[in-house]
C-alpha cells in the first residue's frame, strides 16, 4: 500500500522553514511530508489578522488537495497548531469519506506537544492555565499582531534545552503572529472520530506536562480510544532541540499507520 501524506501543521510564529532539517530527513526513509504556513504567521502582516477558523480553512484546502487524489492523510501539527488542526478535519476524515463511498482522507492526528482544547476553549484560555512561570511575555501591536519583544525570555522558556544564545538565534527567526488567532474557540473536535497520537515532550515549559497530560485525557474522553503516546525528554521545540527523536517519532507514526 502507498504511504499517506503527512501535512505538518507550525506552531505560533513559525513557518514549514523552521523545521526544513526535519522534513529532508523524514523525505529521506520514504515519507511524503510537507509543511504548510498558516495565515495567523507571517513576517509582514497586511491588513486584519486572521483567525483560527481562517487557519482551520486553510489546512482543511491543503488535506482536499491530497484526497482528491484518493490519498491518505496524516495531519502533524505542533504547539498552537493543534487547535485549527483539530477544527479543519470535518468531512475530511478517512470514516466520514468511506461512509460517501470516497477513497482517501485523514487517518490520524499526531499532536507535537500541543495545545488542544475542548469545544467552547480557545488557544488563549488554554494558555491561562499554565503556570505563571510557563507564560511567554508577547507584546501585541496597533493592528493586532503579536511579536516576541524580548528573545531572551522567550528562549528560556520555548528553547530550555538549548544554549541561551542558541535559543535567542531561533527565536529572531520567529515571524509575527495573529493576536485573534488565540480567541478562536473549537467547534469541533476532530480528534473525536480520527485517531490519536502525541510526542510527549517532558520538559515542556510552554505546555508543562501536567497540561499535555490533561489534553491526552480529554482526547481519550471524548474519541474513547487511547492515544499512543510517545515521550520523549524534551523542550517545547524539540525540533530544534532533539530533532532525530522528532525524525523517529514521524517515521514510525507513518509506519503504524
Amino acid at each position: 500500500m502507498p504511504k499517506p501524506s503527512v501535512i505538518f501543521v507550525p506552531g505560533s510564529f513559525s513557518i514549514p522553514e523552521h523545521y526544513d532539517p526535519i522534513f529532508e530527513a523524514v523525505r529521506f526513509k520514504g515519507v511524503n511530508i510537507r509543511g504548510i504556513q498558516l495565515p495567523s504567521a507571517c513576517a509582514k502582516p497586511e491588513g486584519a489578522p486572521p483567525t483560527m477558523y481562517d487557519d482551520a480553512a486553510f489546512i482543511a484546502s491543503e488535506v482536499q488537495k491530497e484526497v482528491d487524489q484518493d490519498k491518505d492523510v496524516i495531519l502533524i501539527p505542533h504547539s498552537y497548531g493543534g487547535v485549527p488542526t483539530s477544527e479543519s478535519t470535518k468531512g475530511l476524515s478517512k470514516k466520514e469519506r468511506e461512509a460517501e463511498g470516497k477513497k482517501g482522507g485523514i487517518i490520524r492526528l499526531a499532536y507535537l506537544t500541543c495545545l488542544v482544547p475542548p469545544v467552547g476553549k480557545s488557544a488563549g484560555e488554554m494558555l491561562l492555565e499554565v503556570p505563571s512561570e510557563s507564560k511567554l511575555e508577547l507584546k501585541i501591536d496597533e493592528n493586532g499582531w503579536m511579536y516576541h519583544d524580548r528573545p531572551d525570555l522567550t528562549a528560556a522558556i520555548a528553547f530550555s534545552d538549548l544554549l541561551p544564545s542558541e535559543g535567542e538565534d531561533f527565536v529572531r527567526k520567529f515571524v509575527q503572529h495573529s493576536a485573534p488567532s488565540f480567541a478562536g474557540e473549537l467547534t469541533h473536535p476532530g480528534y473525536k472520530d480520527i485517531p490519536a497520537s502525541w510526542l510527549f515532550c517532558a520538559r515542556d515549559k510552554c505546555i508543562p506536562a501536567r497540561n499535555q497530560q490533561e489534553a491526552i485525557g480529554l482526547i481519550e474522553r471524548v474519541s474513547g480510544r487511547r492515544v499512543d503516546v510517545t515521550r520523549i525528554e524534551a523542550d517545547h521545540v524539540p525540533n530544534a532541540s532533539q530533532p532525530q527523536l522528532v525524525i523517529d517519532w514521524i517515521v514510525d507514526v507513518v509506519a503504524k499507520a
